[in-house]
């Protein structure tokens, strides 16, 4: 995203260590951030730090009179981009809910001009106590964003819902977070990866698809305002923010996985790199060396994107093309054969496992090619031609 104005505000609990590394890291992209904490927050981490993280004064009371005007919780808010409360304790969030104005935060809070984002964090129960839950509620009914919680082990050794979002995951979320929302209210299900097809029971057949691509593709979905579906193969990568995944294994396991989410879908994107064929004659063991050289026989898999763009009541179908060579004359055989709106095409070679990646998007009007980018911006450059063509 463009350099933005982001004004951090840090409230008293033990996760305050982790907005020091979203400091570093947004500021370190290129971010001006100002950063302002609670009384309470100051007992776990000292202002000094977040001054030298941020190469700004902080400021945590409310009666500070170093702005000109002696009105800190007008200044800074007006000239942010995005307040960011990380993270938000249960009485911030109260606070928030109710409109109070009894310290800083909340004031500057109540006084903003830009989008508001709370991520909290906090105990498993107090996270399920039903007045904290009408609270998220009311923030949510009011146009904050809440980010999070994530599920997992607490400062308490317990262990549930409540867990603050780690930082990297807050940045993925600010980097799209002023993104057009060109896919709001729409359903994406999206395939990602290679699949694997056992020949035994360690071996199989599979590809060198990393996933990037899809991965890149359904973060830019969400960043347009989509809810996403992921229905990925085995990879290396970490799971998208705020994106749901369903992790298979077979073409058949992901065929399966993809009829069953496809009926609430206004768009199917189909990215994954799926085997054509699997094994008919798998092993239920290893095969061992020195016995008869094995015969494998094959079969072939169910074509899913195919079968998506065939259903009566198919939604928006995007399928990919990774071919060897006539790149283009191929491609669009596939985009006519399978019936879909719109094809991306790639090179196999250039594309896979690679972070870069540079495609041609083939539709009904011809076809649109764009330059080598970062595959997280060609993603961004095919959902807005996704958009376009939704509207068309």
């Amino acid at each position: 995203m463009a350099h933005k104005n982001i004004l951090l505000g840090i409230t008293g609990g033990v996760a305050a260590y982790k907005a020091a590394e979203l400091t570093r890291l947004l500021v370190k992209a290129g971010h001006h951030v100002e950063v302002v904490m609670s009384e309470n927050a100051t007992r776990f981490v000292t202002p000094l730090t977040f001054q030298a993280l941020s190469g700004h004064a902080v400021y945590h009371d409310v009666w500070d009179s170093r702005p000109d005007n002696a009105m800190a919780h007008i200044e800074m808010s007006r000239r942010a981009d995005a307040f960011v409360i990380v993270p938000a304790t249960a009485d911030c969030i109260f606070k928030l809910a109710h409109g109070a104005c009894d310290d800083l935060i909340s004031t500057m809070a109540a006084a903003r001009t830009c989008p508001l984002v709370v991520v909290p964090a906090m105990n498993r129960q107090m996270w399920d106590n039903p007045p904290n839950q009408r609270n998220i509620a009311q923030l949510q009914a009011d146009g904050v964003q809440v980010w999070g919680p994530a599920h997992g082990v607490q400062a308490c050794g317990e262990t549930g819902p409540g867990r603050m979002l780690e930082p990297e995951e807050i940045f993925e979320l600010l980097q799209g977070f002023f993104d057009e929302k060109v896919l709001a209210g729409k359903q994406v299900l999206l395939t990602a990866g290679p699949t694997f097809e056992p020949i035994d029971a360690v071996r199989g057949i599979t590809n060198i698809s990393s996933g990037k691509m899809g991965y890149a593709l359904a973060r830019a979905c969400r960043d347009a305002g989509a809810e996403v579906t992921l229905v990925s193969g085995p990879t290396a990568l970490a799971a998208p923010v705020n994106v749901r995944l369903l992790p298979v294994q077979t073409a058949s396991e992901m065929y399966q996985a993809v009829l069953s989410e496809v009926g609430r879908s206004d768009v199917f994107i189909s990215v994954a790199a799926v085997a054509d064929y699997r094994v008919k004659n798998r092993s239920e063991h290893k095969l061992k060396k020195g016995d008869a050289v094995p015969a494998i026989e094959l079969e072939e898999n169910p074509d899913i994107l195919a079968t998506v763009a065939g259903l009566p009541a198919a939604p928006f179908c995007v399928g990919f093309a990774a071919e060897s060579q006539n790149l283009l004359d191929f491609a669009e055989q596939k985009r006519k054969r399978k019936k879909v709106p719109l094809l991306v095409a790639n090179l196999a070679q250039q594309a896979m496992g690679a972070d870069h990646n540079e495609v041609v998007l083939l539709d009904d009007s011809g076809q649109h090619p764009l330059p080598a980018l970062p595959k997280d911006e060609v993603g961004r450059a095919i959902v807005a031609h996704l958009a376009r063509s939704l509207n068309r």
